[in-house]
């Protein structure tokens, strides 16, 4: 996600339309986010720490030919964000052990054939209230309702306005100091992705586009705030978060994830 406060309108740049030859290396990329995803999954438990998930995840890219590209972003220590409850996304891999009850947000982006794949999941840890267990779950719907209006034609607000919808069809708040974005050689390209917007508004979706898309809702208000470490975001009311990503590419006909099975 693009590491910025985005309030204003629409800003366009340069956004590049890929080939299907390069759509096609992104799929590979994104096969392996999805698989260290998997691989992750397997792991989580209570008293496993965040910084063996980032370790493990870490160790599974570049086995299998891939490349962390979050680690050094900008900084970054680590190799995967993992963000615990309140904390919405950027959070650094340490020696907290995640407890029964966490929720927990994974995100990273696998770099692989000159090529990114970003996507992200929340895990719930044991046991939790259903109001958290609801947010996770629509946090994951939001998405989706984003998705699968995607095709050539239609205008991005549309994606940022179904996703608002049904957020607030469900009671939760959508963070707006961060956006999804355009991805492909470089994590990070044009347009970004609100998850907020109005219908008929901003540029017009084509063929060979590449999002990533990415709803993240807190259970109580919208606002966030940054820790001292300079990375991690947090809810200022300290509510719990949640975050859901995939690398969609646009098609003739509609859409296709990358970073799915």
């Amino acid at each position: 996600m693009q590491k910025k406060n985005y309030k204003e309108s629409w800003v366009l740049r340069v956004i590049n339309i890929k080939s299907e030859r390069e759509i096609a290396l992104m799929k590979e990329a994104g096969h392996l986010n999805y698989l260290t995803h998997e691989e992750i999954k397997k792991h989580l438990h209570p008293g496993v720490t965040t910084k063996e998930l980032d370790t493990i995840a870490h160790d599974f890219i570049v086995k299998n030919g891939g490349t962390p590209s979050c680690l050094g972003y900008e900084g970054f220590p680590a190799s995967t964000c993992i963000s615990v409850n309140d904390e919405v996304v950027h959070g650094i891999p340490k020696n907290r052990k995640l407890k029964n009850g966490d929720i927990v947000s994974i995100d990273f982006t696998v770099r692989k054939n000159g090529y990114e794949s970003d996507a992200a999941r929340t895990y719930i840890i044991g046991n939790v209230d259903e109001n958290v267990k609801n947010l996770v779950k629509d946090t994951e719907q939001a998405l989706y309702e984003g998705i699968k209006l995607i095709k050539p034609g239609i205008h991005l607000g549309d994606i940022s306005n179904a996703i608002e919808t049904y957020a607030h069809n469900h009671d939760l708040s959508v963070v707006e100091e961060l956006v999804g974005h355009g991805i492909g050689a470089s994590m990070h390209e044009d347009p970004d992705v609100p998850n907020f917007g109005k219908k008929n508004t901003g540029i017009i979706l084509k063929e060979g586009m590449v999002l990533a898309i990415e709803p993240m809702l807190n259970l109580g208000g919208k606002e966030v705030c940054m820790l001292e470490d300079n990375w991690t975001i947090v809810t200022e009311d300290e509510s719990p978060s949640a975050h859901f990503e995939h690398t969609v590419a646009v098609t003739k006909d509609g859409y296709e994830i990358l970073t799915g099975e």
